[in-house]
């Protein structure tokens, strides 16, 4: 999920006066319409056959980059950041036990229009601005520490190409002491980003936290 997303790079983005646009949040919160209500059925009776417990999303291709967040969300990517149809989703997420919980889907921000797709509220969207995400592993340990990011602009600023992010840039900013300690990199592009809960959600299948769920 991407909410604490959102607020870390507003975070990052007012600390080092980053020139990226402001994220936008949602601006559309009444209950489902009879479109929206049938693509959030059609999503959970597809995903939680096909993708119920973590070792699906990464059987899939998905690739865990974050711990769990103030929703209690995990979330995994696959780094594909269109999402053509609902089968196909940019991110799942899970909780702590590897249950799923929800997914996101993604379209390139290219023209600052939110997007009318799956019969779904424009209003629903959240946009985020590019950034580079990466996962650092510990050599002694294996042990995977998640959450690093660094916005476009300065990981530009530092010789790099979010479109192509190098973990030697990583190296140079002070991120990491080894290449070799980077186990995954990427480029989270501009997006509009829609987050719908796959768990049974009472307080609405599009709303930021579920109180069913316990960080």
């Amino acid at each position: 999920m991407f909410k604490r997303v959102v607020l870390c790079c507003l975070a990052l983005s007012f600390t080092f006066m980053a020139s990226a646009r402001a994220d936008q949040e949602p601006t559309y919160h009444r209950a489902l319409s009879p479109s929206e209500k049938a693509f959030v059925g059609s999503i959970q009776s597809d995903f939680n056959g096909r993708f119920p417990q973590a070792a699906d999303a990464q059987n899939a291709g998905y690739v865990r980059y974050t711990n769990a967040d103030e929703t209690g969300a995990i979330s995994y990517a696959n780094m594909r950041w269109t999402s053509k149809d609902i089968r196909h989703p940019s991110q799942l997420w899970y909780d702590k036990r590897g249950n799923l919980l929800g997914a996101d889907f993604s379209v390139p921000n290219t023209t600052g229009v939110r997007p009318h797709l799956f019969g779904v509220n424009p209003g629903r969207w959240y946009e985020f601005d590019d950034h580079v995400h990466y996962v650092v592993k510990d050599a002694a340990t294996g042990k995977m520490k998640f959450d690093g990011y660094v916005m476009a602009p300065r990981f530009r600023k530092a010789g790099g190409d979010p479109k192509n992010p190098s973990a030697d840039i990583l190296v140079k900013m002070g991120r990491v002491k080894s290449t070799s300690q980077v186990a995954t990199i990427f480029d989270f592009p501009a997006v509009w980003d829609l987050i719908v809960w796959v768990k049974p959600n009472p307080s609405g299948a599009f709303a930021e936290k579920n109180p069913l769920v316990k960080p």
